[in-house]
């Protein structure tokens, strides 16, 4: 490609995205024409078009369904006016979706790429991913922050809060620059998840190597997705689930394999930092929005799969499951309250949340079974007057929760989302005779937040206490830094410790639960508290509170010091981990001291594989999990602790 059509087609990118972005304060609403024309060119494997598509359901101003007839210029200028605007917009209010209907976007010579910013998802509208093809990119780069402690200071580690899926992207990087061409990049951390994708022709690179360093990345998530080869760069943690790659390359902590054909050994660790399962125990993928062959909306919820390997599809087939049509579904859109919600769920219909924020003062009851609650665009509940935003009732089984972010508010929560209200032990399939194999209730792409755009209060983020739950990707996080404006302590810890107040993350007391990507940070006790026997992790991720002021407010009534990222209960006889990790970062007072990283009762049926603990640049874990594992601390920031098996 020449320099001066490079530099035209950048000039014409501009031009258009400066008039969006005039217009981008107006609602923009869903784009639906006809789908009559042909698609622009095949990329590697042709996509399915459909035909005539029902008229479009009422997703709200800030959902965005393109078609494969639109000019790639349009449909580029309109996503990156988004982009622009949510690039920067960390604890902002905008959430948007981006449709893409079956067909192949983008040509060789004029492909489309785009980047997704925060509160944004991007996702195709095929049965299966090889329906929707991107000829060309969807990316996310390095934040290049002005506070940080050098200058330039250009990572992902901020990079939160958006989502990718259902879609083919055939890597064409042709109008960029020799370094961004190399690469599809995905350069995000925590709650940012690739799902149900298929990259070809290229590279998928979770680290943006092209800006300014240092380039650091704290993620993530890939589930149900191929790829040719992966660059894992700087990423802290990763897990990689039911999937296929052709070549994996590099780890930095502690990155997880399960169920994926091509994953690395883990023979050399921790030389080389893999945890690797070769099937995954439970599975089951987040539901999906789709245009049947017909041309009708619907909602395909996949099976759950029983020691699985690989993804649910191949070869353009649809996920074994069922599908509920949209107008089974209460569209639901951020002026409605909790009250219109619960009369419709009540009513027996399933809930989808367009995209954008929902305050929640009574709380959102699911007591029917197989109900799916599913959010478009980061949809966010936000507690009002303590309300414990979504409860799923003891007896409700099948129940999936997917693509939402809970938040708390000004006023404290028992928690924010409760599974359950049994005791421990009480199996809530006994009346029902479901086979345990099922998953009771299935999370998919669940967050929380405390604290960050504004105050926040909880005693616990999540409680499990029903048996046979299914968590698939959750970050629930005690925000370590946002716009609350405090000022005392360094960057306003000490008011934060004070201010944000949230003691425990995650509690579990069922039984049988499954976590396959469990990602828990700040929380100002025990992050994790896991109660229930037969509990199985695969893939835990935490950081400890970087703000308590002193060592008093970081010590056990009983003297011991600090609490654990991940406690289990000393009674429990049963309960497996797989590839665990607890950093410490006291900013606001380097001489803070945690005894251990994680607590475990020293019994045969609890066993933890692949464990450790990293300092981060301040303050000091004495043990890895209980009294086994060297201690991290200021005089080796950044090089792990680990521990291979326990017990040994």
């Amino acid at each position: 490609m020449s320099s001066a059509r490079s530099s035209s087609r950048e000039t014409r990118r501009r031009t258009r995205l400066a008039a969006l972005l005039l217009a981008i304060a107006a609602p923009v609403v869903a784009l639906l024409p006809a789908l009559t024309a042909t698609p622009s060119v095949a990329a590697a494997s042709p996509a399915r078009t459909v035909a005539a598509v029902a008229a479009a359901p009422a997703l709200g101003s800030h959902v965005l369904v393109f078609d494969p007839s639109m000019p790639v210029a349009d449909i580029e200028a309109r996503a990156q006016a988004i982009a622009a605007q949510q690039t920067d917009d960390e604890m902002g209010t905008g959430r948007w979706s981006l449709l893409f209907l079956p067909g192949t976007y983008g040509t060789d010579t004029d492909p489309l790429q785009i980047t997704v910013g925060y509160g944004t998802e991007v996702a195709g509208l095929g049965a299966s991913p090889e329906d929707t093809v991107i000829n060309g990119k969807v990316e996310v780069y390095n934040r290049c922050l002005t506070d940080g402690p050098t200058q330039p200071y250009c990572v992902a580690l901020n990079n939160f809060w958006r989502s990718l899926s259902n879609l083919t992207i055939h890597v064409n990087g042709t109008g960029q620059d020799g370094c961004r061409a190399s690469a599809n990049f995905w350069a995000t951390s925590q709650a940012s998840s690739l799902r149900r994708v298929e990259v070809t022709g290229g590279n998928l690179s979770l680290m943006d190597y092209c800006t300014d360093s240092p380039q650091y990345a704290s993620g993530g998530y890939l589930a149900d997705a191929k790829a040719d080869l992966v660059i894992n760069g700087s990423q802290q943690q990763w897990l990689t689930r039911n999937s296929e790659v052709g070549v994996w390359t590099n780890g930095v902590w502690n990155q997880v394999f399960a169920g994926t054909v091509g994953a690395p050994s883990e023979a050399t660790f921790p030389t080389d930092p893999y945890t690797t399962l070769d099937t995954t125990p439970l599975s089951r993928e987040k539901p999906f929005l789709y245009v049947d062959d017909a041309g009708s909306w619907q909602v395909r919820v996949p099976d759950a799969r029983s020691d699985s390997r690989g993804t649910d599809w191949s070869d353009g087939t649809l996920a074994a499951g069922r599908n509920i049509p949209l107008s089974d579904f209460y569209v639901a859109s951020p002026s409605d309250s909790a009250k219109t919600i619960n009369s419709q769920l009540a009513r027996g219909k399933n809930l989808l949340l367009t995209p954008g924020f929902y305050d929640v003062g009574t709380t959102l009851d699911i007591k029917r079974d197989h109900t799916v609650v599913l959010g478009l665009g980061m949809a966010t509940l936000t507690s009002v007057g303590g309300a414990t935003p979504v409860v799923v009732g003891d007896h409700a089984e099948d129940v999936v929760l997917a693509g939402i972010t809970i938040d708390a508010g000004t006023t404290t929560s028992a928690a924010l989302l409760r599974i359950g209200s049994a005791a421990v032990g009480q199996d809530k399939r006994a009346d029902t005779g479901v086979s345990g194999s099922e998953p009771s209730t299935t999370l998919n792409d669940v967050y929380f937040r405390v604290g960050g755009p504004h105050v926040g209060r909880t005693k616990a983020a999540m409680v499990v206490n029903s048996d046979d739950v299914l968590i698939d990707h959750t970050w629930v996080w005690r925000a370590d830094h946002g716009v609350e404006g405090f000022t005392a302590g360094q960057v306003g810890d000490t008011d934060r410790w004070a201010t944000n107040t949230a003691p425990n993350g995650v509690i579990v007391n069922g039984d049988d639960v499954i976590a396959t990507g469990l990602f828990v940070e700040h929380f100002q006790q025990h992050n994790t508290i896991w109660n229930g026997e037969g509990g199985i992790v695969v893939l835990y991720q935490n950081e400890l509170p970087y703000d308590p002021p002193t060592q008093a407010d970081w010590t056990r009534p009983d003297g011991t010091l600090g609490w654990t990222g991940y406690k289990v209960a000393d009674d429990v006889t049963t309960h497996h981990l797989y590839g665990g990790g607890v950093y410490v970062y006291n900013r606001n007072n380097h001489s803070i001291v945690t005894a251990r990283g994680f607590e475990v009762p020293s019994t045969p049926g609890v066993r933890l594989h692949h464990l450790l603990t990293v300092n981060l640049g301040a303050g000091t874990v004495r043990h890895v999990v209980n009294d086994t594992g060297a201690q991290v601390d200021d005089s080796a920031v950044g090089v792990p602790s680990y521990v291979t098996d326990y017990p040994g």
